[in-house]
């Protein structure tokens, strides 16, 4: 399992990394077991039998959405004497045969990757506030495949080509630094969809009043923490329709 991590980690993968540490019979599963679930919902080692897994996967997704750890405990449908853990999110699941499992799920998120294009004061200002927060910066203007974000500090050249390149590449937040009205003159050419329109962002930051480019990066920062912890944060409808399961968390 660690080398799959270590692999799943250089390539920015998301998973989560699910260990069994309690099992109680009779159960397929043991203190120790380990395995990897994939955003597609694989699941990569062992954790139990089909039943279990199927909570585990449903818990795992939700972990990782969330960006949170989760102990997990999957119960048989029925009176189960198994000691309580303060903390642990339970899942009745009637296909269990019996036994009863606990199993700790550590989401694996890569740190959002930045990409700053430009060699400009508030450029070198943003990459160091992004350092800072613990974000991934890469300075190229080159492939934004990948990219969390991008923002594009040149005061000028191919901005067009640039905002053009990232909304091919799926890049949810795309920030140009650049006046009201030199942003629209940009942003005209292009002929963009409301939902394209909508991911890109000029003038650039929240209105703080910032003047210096520390503080415009500053202002740019915080547009960016919100577009990736609040505009992200929202579950899609496909992971909010959790199965029949039935789970508290306490």
């Amino acid at each position: 399992m660690h080398d799959r991590a270590q692999q799943l980690l250089q390539t920015r993968i998301p998973f989560v990394r699910a260990t069994v540490v309690r099992a109680q019979q009779p159960t397929s599963a043991h203190p120790g077991d380990e395995a990897i679930l994939l955003s597609d919902g694989t699941i990569e080692g062992f954790i139990g039998g089909e039943c279990a897994q199927s909570s585990v996967r449903k818990a795992a997704l939700g972990a990782l959405q969330a960006n949170q750890s989760v102990l997990l405990r999957v119960l048989p449908d029925g009176d189960v004497h198994f000691p309580d853990a303060p903390g642990a999110c339970v899942v009745v699941n009637p296909c269990l045969s019996g036994g009863a499992l606990e199993i700790f799920l550590v989401p694996q998120v890569p740190a959002p990757l930045v990409r700053i294009c430009g060699d400009t004061p508030i450029a070198e200002a943003l990459a160091q506030v992004c350092a800072v927060l613990g974000y991934e910066v890469t300075r190229s203007a080159g492939e934004p495949a990948g990219a969390t974000a991008v923002v594009i500090a040149s005061h000028g050249g191919p901005e067009a080509e640039m905002i053009r390149a990232a909304l091919d590449a799926d890049v949810g937040y795309i920030g140009l630094v650049a006046s009201r009205v030199r942003g629209a003159a940009v942003l005209e050419g292009l002929h963009l969809t409301a939902a394209e329109r909508a991911r890109v962002h000029t003038p650039v930051g929240l209105p703080i009043g910032a003047r210096t480019a520390a503080e415009i990066a500053v202002s740019i920062a915080a547009e960016l923490i919100a577009a990736i912890r609040v505009d992200a944060a929202a579950p899609h409808p496909a992971e909010v329709g959790a199965a029949e399961d039935h789970h508290r968390c306490h």
